[in-house]
């Protein structure tokens, strides 16, 4: 074929293998546009591409994330909203996009090769050549409705993270280190004012001067057709050769080219209000200016040392100000990659009247460990630790490599000289032989001695009151600025603007592009073997199988799953059915404590500073956390990750952790303390505290997500923190009973991830656990989510509409449940599969229906067949009873027929499955997994997927419809499902009003209406406090009972 021949434009840079990774990169450059091109092989059935332009500007207008969202409202080629996603839908691909300080990244993950490619020549289209209307600004960015509110994809989008502590603080250190005349002093989401007079021309400016090919930087990770990408891309850059700035003509390299960070000259420490009526406690962030990003020997440095610093329990800044002192409750430590890195530290949860006092803590103790000697043996560990973490993550994430070849892009050499140190982590075995000397020279140029920013978040009840009304009255004045007419005009401009964005695609166009085929999506084979009660299960036909068949006999449930890793993931799950109901919300204390405690060892209490660092040098990773990773959402999971040298030792130290440790009083105390300083900052966010508040309704006491809930935090450990200081023997005694119900052999079914062939006595190794434990009972059963339901949660409608007011919250977020399947077996669920997927696919139903009218950030349904429910959400909107309402409206449109079946549409929605089911095994750890959690916990057939997709490809439109009737209607209809709506307060009565009109029965209340206390009951000024306490209420994250302790 001719084209097998034809000479490429882009010339091959270099090509060379990981050596301590299976991947090779290659890197391509185009000597037509300049183009740059780095692919990483790596087997899989996912291919990922991240398309990266350095994005640089010196304002707050938000330039660079409108862009990034109008790029997807079409090209010159393909003129229509949504062309781009309806083709990805049907292609087994997901897009998405996002914007840093530094860059802007464009996203398409696929399974398999061949609707990557399909795609690619589009997409890169829409990027270089996108339409960039005004009517596509105004949906997507900002415009006012004809209520005088202001809504808009972006503005909502910032509206929902704006004044919240986090990005208050974060924008407030930045205008600290940089000068006017640096782009990394800006926030380039954009800020919400500016955003309300951002001009279409202002971002089509700001596309003339980034967008171009020479800044563009295609990374491709998983199984790539070189030769086929090379034509692709050859091809493309044919047709844009007349529309882009002519490729020799001058360009200032974005960040590399600008100008530099001058040196910090002072010393900076600065409060910064956030609004919150919960005043008890806020954080601190620190940033210091670091060394270039390109000098890989200094940033593995940086990395170790951060890791001495507060990596873990036992480091020197977690162990003297989170475990010894309690002045936060935990140390935060990362850095960002800059010409001049930013070095962060970050105590969380620090009491508000305590903030000075506690960031000059933290640089006297930065001073001691200066002047002191270093613990040279420990900080050796953290490299080589450090060092093996690394050789995981390039294993099992894809994005391990992505980032850093972001980075070199950004700011390394365009010779690839930089990029090539990719390939090697040699810089940490340089490290590793440094001399204290050189460590403590290291740490006083970059920290101790070290210019910096201090930025003290503190939280103020007057400054959320005072927003509040500020808003009030701005939103209030331009409604009587505009006057009747003028919000006339502004709802016929809205209307007309959405008329010319949703101008129906020609299904010819569409037609262009078949369904690919499947060939090219190679799924990982792991291939599951079983031991002892494990065997009840059915036994496969395979060579792993029959070596564990050969291996000595034992009770214990195991599953092994064989693939081919350098590494072995242990996992051990337990159930909890046999923990006293009154003590299940001792779980978060009991989890925290269950590595940061002292052990027995051989007869002796060994403190737990030894137990952490003997833990560290054994492991890569361990962590205890909720069963939902292995699909069981009412367990509990402890997890070690390990070199397979050091299996056996991890189960030595399981068996030790659960059966020798000790409930220290004082080691309890500073759990608590941890515990009890979070709580605070989890009532900060809306989405979060809306599946608390969803949980705290639907679940029943039994469920241990209900009650590892921070509104049961909130209200338990509090009592419990008194009641370890009256009666700490009552509260140590209550965790030896959870002890004694989860440690049990009846109770233990482990998994075991890892080349099978190269275990040393994969069975026998378990023995250890078995030691005095009772091996005649059977294995108890999992425990279904959908079998601890409260009786609101059996039968969903009796609550009606619950409107939380959140003083933290601009904008508003809704999820609404109803009943669904609890099997995986269950009939209606291929049909209700294709429903969800059609209705929610990217620039599908409701996201033009809601997204693309700008009522909200995002909506979509989702199934929770543990649980038995149906539930839709809505993600941060101006509005969220418009959203809900306009999503109704859809879904009763198609079940009456008034809304017709698209075909291609249909068949992307089959597709959107194909990618879901690839997207849960897209490395080799993530499928063995998925088939424990088939086989074990769903209990389904091994064929249980491809049988599944079968039925998927035969549902009809009417079998589509039904599922819609039967399933997703009901999750919008009074007396069908319970809806909770978290809000800014200036929305409650609103909300409230437009839910009744729907037939709902609503009403307004705060967070500590939901809190539980499973029976503890508090001394009399205990309950005078916690009335305090409820009065100020009135927000937390999200706890779904997912809280971890790991390190």
């Amino acid at each position: 074929m001719p084209g097998l021949t034809r000479r490429s434009y882009f010339k091959t840079v270099q090509k060379f293998k990981a050596d301590y990774a299976p991947a090779e990169l290659t890197q391509y450059v185009s000597e037509r546009t300049g183009m740059h091109v780095v692919v990483v092989d790596q087997r899989g059935p996912k291919v990922q591409g991240y398309f990266t332009l350095a994005t640089e500007i010196l304002d707050d207008s938000g330039s660079p994330h409108t862009l990034e969202h109008l790029v997807f409202m079409g090209s010159r080629s393909y003129n229509y909203k949504g062309v781009l996603d309806k083709l990805a839908t049907r292609a087994y691909a997901n897009t998405n996009a996002w914007t840093a300080t530094d860059h802007t990244a464009y996203t398409l993950d696929t399974a398999g090769w061949e609707g990557f490619a399909q795609i690619l020549p589009v997409y890169l289209e829409h990027v270089i050549l996108p339409t960039l209307t005004d009517e596509g600004c105004y949906t997507e960015v900002h415009h006012i409705d004809g209520e005088g509110n202001d809504a808009g994809v972006v503005y909502s989008e910032m509206q929902g993270i704006q004044n919240n502590g986090a990005e208050l603080m974060d924008l407030a250190a930045r205008r600290l280190l940089y000068p006017e005349n640096v782009g990394f002093r800006y926030e380039t989401g954009g800020m919400m004012e500016q955003l309300r007079v951002l001009t279409a021309e202002r971002i089509r400016a700001f596309h003339r001067e980034m967008y171009q090919p020479k800044n563009l930087c295609l990374v491709l990770v998983g199984e790539i057709d070189h030769e086929d990408m090379l034509h692709i891309l050859d091809d493309f850059e044919a047709t844009i050769l007349d529309d882009i700035p002519r490729p020799d003509a001058s360009f200032k390299r974005p960040w590399v080219e600008s100008p530099q960070t001058p040196a910090l000259k002072e010393t900076i420490v600065q409060t910064v209000e956030f609004p919150e009526e919960d005043e008890s406690s806020g954080d601190i962030l620190v940033g210091f200016l670091g060394p270039d990003c390109n000098d890989v020997v200094s940033t593995a440095a940086l990395s170790v040392l951060l890791v001495y610093l507060a990596g873990s329990s036992i480091s020197i800044l977690e162990n003297t100000m989170v475990e010894k002192e309690e002045l936060a409750s935990s140390i935060g430590t990362w850095w960002d990659a800059r010409p001049d890195c930013v070095i962060w530290i970050q105590p969380t949860s620090v009491a508000t009247e305590k903030l000075e006092g506690v960031e000059a803590r933290l640089f006297e103790i930065l001073r001691e460990v200066e002047s002191n000697p270093l613990d040279m043996t420990y900080l050796r560990e953290c490299v080589r630790r450090e060092l093996r973490q690394l050789k995981f993550q390039a294993e099992s994430s894809g994005e391990f490599f992505s980032s850093n070849i972001i980075n070199d892009f950004l700011f390394g050499n365009r010779d690839g000289s930089t990029l090539r140190d990719i390939g090697t982590l040699r810089e940490y075995h340089a490290i590793e032989a440094w001399t204290e000397e050189q460590w403590k020279s290291f740490f006083r140029n970059w920290i101790s001695d070290a210019h910096h920013v201090s930025i003290l978040g503190k939280p103020s009840k007057d400054m959320a009151d005072r927003m509040k009304a500020e808003e009030i009255s701005r939103v209030a004045a331009r409604k009587e600025a505009l006057g009747r007419e003028g919000l006339e005009q502004l709802a016929k401009r809205l209307e007309e603007a959405k008329a010319k964005n949703d101008a129906p695609i020609p299904q010819s166009l569409l037609e262009q592009w078949p369904v690919p085929g499947v060939n090219s999506i190679h799924f990982i084979e792991s291939l599951p073997a079983r031991s002892g009660l494990a065997r009840d299960l059915g036994l496969p036909k395979n060579k792993i199988q029959e070596i564990i068949d050969k291996s000595p006999k034992s009770r214990m449930f195991i599953q092994f799953e064989h693939v081919p890793t350098n590494f072995v993931t242990i996992n051990v799950l337990l159930g909890t059915a046999a923990i006293p109901l009154e003590y299940r919300p001792l779980l978060p204390l009991f989890m925290d404590n269950f590595f940061n405690t002292p052990v027995y060892l051989d007869g002796h209490q060994v403190d737990f500073e030894v137990i952490v660092s003997e833990l560290e040098k054994d492991t890569i990773s361990y962590s205890i956390m909720g069963g939902s990773r292995l699909g069981d959402n009412e367990g509990i999971l402890i997890q070690f990750q390990v070199e397979p040298d050091k299996y056996a030792r991890a189960v030595q130290w399981i068996r030790s952790l659960m059966f020798n440790s000790v409930f220290d009083e004082t080691r309890l105390r500073a759990g608590m303390t941890k515990i009890l300083a979070d709580i605070p900052e989890s009532k900060r966010s809306g989405s979060s505290m809306l599946y608390a508040v969803d949980g705290m309704i639907h679940l029943a006491a039994e469920s241990v997500i209900k009650a590892r809930n921070t509104l049961v935090k909130a209200l338990y450990m509090k009592r419990i923190k008194k009641l370890l200081e009256r009666q700490p023997e009552k509260v140590i005694s209550m965790l030896e009973a959870v002890r004694r119900s989860l440690f049990t052999f009846e109770n233990f079914r482990i998994l075991v991830v890892a080349d099978v062939e190269a275990l040393v006595d994969p069975v026998s190794t378990w023995d250890v656990l078995l030691k005095g434990l009772d091996t005649s009972r059977s294995i108890l059963p999992i425990v279904k989510q959908y079998d601890r339901l409260s009786i609101e949660g059996q039968d969903p409608g009796s609550v009606g509409t619950v409107i939380v007011p959140m003083p933290t919250v601009d904008s508003s977020f809704c999820i609404a449940s109803t009943k669904g399947p609890i099997s995986y077996s269950d009939p209606q669920l291929p049909a209700l599969m294709v429903a969800i997927s059609y209705l929610d696919a990217v620039e599908g139903p409701l996201w033009s229906a809601v997204r693309g009218t700008g009522l909200a950030y995002g909506t979509g349904f989702s199934r929770d067949i543990d649980g038995g429910f149906v539930q839709f959400r809505v993600y941060r909107s101006p509005d969220a009873y418009k959203a809900f309402s306009a999503s109704r409206a859809i879904v009763e449109g198609y079940i009456s027929g008034k809304l017709k079946f698209e075909k291609h549409a249909l068949e992307g929605a089959v597709s959107g499955i194909v990618v879901a089911m690839a997207d849960e095994q897209p490395t080799m750890a993530s499928a063995a997994l998925l088939s424990f959690t088939n086989s074990v916990i769903r209990g389904v057939d091994p064929d249980y997927n491809s049988e599944l997709m079968r039925k998927v490809r035969e549902v009809t439109a009417e079998e589509i419809k039904r599922a819609m009737q039967n399933a997703l209607l009901p999750a919008f209809l009074p007396g069908k499902a319970n809806v909770i709506v978290t809000c800014a307060p200036i929305m409650q009565e609103a909300l409230k009003e437009r839910f009744e009109g729907l037939g709902f029965e609503a009403q307004v209340q705060p967070l500590s209406h939901f809190q539980e206390d499973y029976g503890l009951e508090g001394t009399e000024e205990e309950d005078e406090e916690d009335e305090e306490d409820d009065f100020s209420d009135e927000t937390e994250d999200m706890d779904d009972g997912s809280e971890t302790s790991e390190t």
